[in-house]
């Protein structure tokens, strides 16, 4: 199953990439304890961590929320074609993202908004696509929902150093600037709301602009959170921050947050980069969490390209 009911809201689960991505858990998640690795392994492998080569496995996916009449795109994964130097494993890829939408039931047109939780390079790519030697929106009637804290950030002309530095270099002039100049994008501010059952919040330290959307419709609860996490190691260890985090404490301090508030609230914890089953509940376990059950999509098996 790929598409689950929360509430007068349906989330479906739009698949780009699945596989490694060339970072062994000390590289990709360095806060975490070797030992935690080691105690969750039995369901780490496979579909997290590779058990012969011990490379983290991610997810790239979009999802797609149906609410009020309105089609939402969560975060646009990372596009074809598109040059990255200095992320060599997202360069110049030639996936089949918009012919999986199509059987998801969505066409570039038919999309109302786009969410992007953050402006890295695996949250973007899809904003656009090359139509000859341009890039051009590929959600021509889209509005485009972005945290201007992290507009501002990774705008080259601002000339911040960041972080990921290099990492996400084109990504602004191909993936963000194009929609920005047709009029497409909404900057906000602090918070937005969507509609009855939909917000957007900030939530910073991984970058400043972070944001995480929130569900609540009927009695069901959902937090969309991004890059609050990129393994579900994450959820049992909350001080452990991926090595891609902007502002390790802020992060740190927004990751405990959240994961409590989905705690106390009984809220399905959606990650953006998790294969598996892509999301979970989850409880606390003194000062730390613990993983209550999965989300009922499909678990993916597979891998590789979609």
């Amino acid at each position: 199953m790929d598409t689950i009911t929360l509430g007068d809201v349906t989330v479906t689960r739009v698949r780009e990439y699945y596989g490694p991505v060339d970072l062994t858990p000390e590289a990709f998640v360095p806060d975490s304890p070797a030992q935690a690795w080691d105690a969750h392994r039995s369901w780490l492998v496979p579909d997290f961590l590779d058990a012969e080569t011990r490379i983290v496995n991610t997810a790239i996916q979009t999802w797609v929320l149906r609410s009020e009449g309105r089609t939402i795109l969560v975060d646009t994964g990372v596009g074809n074609h598109k040059d990255r130097p200095y992320a060599p494993v997202w360069s110049r890829l030639d996936t089949d993202f918009l012919g999986n939408l199509a059987r998801a039931g969505v066409r570039p047109e038919d999309v109302d908004i786009v969410i992007n939780t953050h402006l890295h390079v695996d949250h973007v790519g899809w904003n656009t696509y090359l139509d000859g030697r341009t890039w051009v929106p590929t959600f021509p009637n889209a509005t485009y929902l972005m945290a201007k804290a992290d507009f501002d950030y990774w705008n080259p002309a601002n000339e911040i150093k960041t972080l990921l530095g290099r990492g996400n270099q084109n990504v602004f002039e191909d993936s963000v600037a194009p929609v920005h100049e047709a009029g497409l994008t909404l900057l906000w501010e602090d918070s937005h709301q969507i509609d009855s059952h939909l917000r957007l919040d900030l939530a910073p330290g991984h970058t400043p602009g972070s944001s995480v959307l929130r569900l609540e419709s009927g009695s069901d609860r959902a937090l969309f959170v991004g890059d609050l996490m990129h393994s579900p190691i994450q959820i049992h260890e909350p001080d452990a921050n991926s090595c891609f985090c902007e502002d390790p404490a802020a992060a740190r301090a927004t990751r405990h947050k959240l994961l409590g508030a989905a705690a106390d609230s009984n809220a399905l914890v959606f990650p953006a980069h998790l294969g598996g089953h892509g999301a979970a509940e989850v409880v606390r376990a003194g000062s730390k969490f613990a993983i209550k059950g999965w989300a009922p999509f499909a678990r993916y098996t597979e891998t590789e390209q979609a």
